[in-house]
């Protein structure tokens, strides 16, 4: 076996050298370079390795935030249906053949648009019939007149008796009677040709023609025939029922005024699409039942939307967010810092010595994104919001502070810059 000669004038065995020394140390000896470059060698290979391996990984680098602190309004959210200020079922109101549909299927109307001809010939030939009535009505009651005028004249040289003036008198007055009846009876006339002509009663969307022309339809007198319906669009109620602990809890937040009650108030609204993860329309509260119902304990509500682009149909669901609370000041932070253990839900938390701590939190509802914190943080503390997979509880990290969201106020705890007014 070799030995290396030290400068000491000692010697060492090559048996004696660490193993990762005695690999270098043949390799080279075999290409026949000197002992003492194959020692030191060897040597400093050795301690390579052995730094690297004992030198210690630093703590893992997670990003931290404080939470926003600003005034927030707590709101309840419920699902609800739309249904249509107006809605009105086009019916015949005179019974004949259809000469036309003069609507599109599906399009918007308005009041006054024509929908259907019916054919009016047979009401025309009645109109004229009453006209006749009528001008034959008023010449009676013209001769009636002069007659009765001539009676009065001779009775006051005792030429007639006053029977015959009391006679003339009440002959008058059935003409009279009869010019109105006539009248009345060319009315009914007239409108029944107008009736002929299906008018839009209301403006909105209408439904497809149930009768195509050539068809009998039956007036009001015999069971009307429907013809189509018309629903309006703008603005749209949605209907939504509150349960019976929000309505308790609302309810006591009036009695102590710190929220005005949607029955003499018209409260805020927002309303979520299907689809939608946003409130995309705005509205307020337009009625309140008068009672609970008794198989749902649920009081019925409903809200009047504005709906210029025509976009929402009766029938569409929405999840409608009414006013749950007044102003009150909140911390938040991100959801995505929130995680779970088992029942509790917890925020890890990088105290001043950087090392980490689990706090069990109170959560509140999410307003535009951040998550309110009712309980268990503080304006100061730095929370965990990125990397929260390599955090441990105890363990030390490398905090490193996140920027606030575009929009949003500075964290609670944060102090003013350097020149900076508080």
């Amino acid at each position: 076996m070799g030995t290396l000669t030290l400068r000491a004038g000692g010697t060492l065995a090559a048996a004696e050298l660490p193993a990762e020394a005695r690999g270098v140390f043949r390799h080279l000896r075999y290409a026949g370079a000197p002992i003492g470059l194959l020692f030191a060698l060897a040597l400093a290979g050795c301690d390579e390795k052995a730094q690297s391996r004992a030198a210690p990984s630093p703590p893992p680098s997670v990003t931290v935030a404080q939470p926003v602190k600003r005034s927030v309004t707590d709101w309840d959210e419920f699902i609800g249906r739309f249904e249509a200020i107006e809605e009105v079922q086009v019916r015949a109101r005179v019974g004949g053949f259809v000469n036309s549909v003069e609507f599109k299927d599906g399009a918007i109307v308005h009041a006054g648009d024509l929908l259907y001809i019916i054919d009016p010939r047979p009401f025309e030939a009645v109109k004229l019939q009453a006209e006749g009535q009528l001008d034959d009505a008023r010449a009676k009651e013209e001769l009636a007149k002069r007659e009765l005028e001539r009676g009065l004249t001779l009775v006051r040289t005792s030429a007639v008796s006053e029977q015959v003036v009391d006679q003339r008198r009440q002959a008058l007055q059935a003409a009279q009677a009869a010019e109105t009846q006539a009248e009345g009876t060319l009315k009914a006339a007239q409108l029944n040709v107008e009736f002929t002509h299906v008018l839009a009663p209301i403006t909105g969307r209408v439904s497809r023609h149930l009768v195509t022309p050539g068809n009998l339809v039956q007036g009001s007198e015999g069971g009307s025939t429907l013809l189509t319906s018309i629903v309006s669009l703008d603005p749209i109620y949605i209907y939504f029922d509150v349960d019976e602990a929000t309505y308790q809890r609302n309810s006591k937040l009036w009695f102590e005024g710190r929220r005005p009650s949607s029955r003499d108030t018209a409260n805020p609204v927002q309303v979520t699409l299907t689809g939608e993860t946003k409130p995309s329309h705005e509205g307020k509260m337009d009625f309140l039942d008068n009672r609970l119902d008794i198989s749902t304990a649920t009081l019925r509500s409903r809200a009047i939307i504005p709906n210029k682009d025509l976009s929402i149909l009766p029938g569409q669901f929405g999840r409608v967010r009414i006013i749950g609370s007044s102003p009150y000041e909140a911390l938040l932070i991100p959801d995505t810092a929130i995680a779970t253990d088992q029942s509790r839900k917890i925020v890890f938390v990088v105290k001043d010595d950087n090392t980490v701590e689990a706090r069990a939190v109170v959560l509140g509802p999410l307003d535009d994104g951040l998550r309110v914190i009712r309980e268990g943080l503080k304006a100061e503390d730095h929370v965990i919001v990125d990397g929260l997979q390599r955090a441990r509880v105890g363990a030390k990290v490398t905090p490193k502070m996140a920027q606030a969201p575009a929009g949003d106020k500075a964290p609670a705890g944060a102090k003013p810059a350097t020149g900076a007014k508080p």
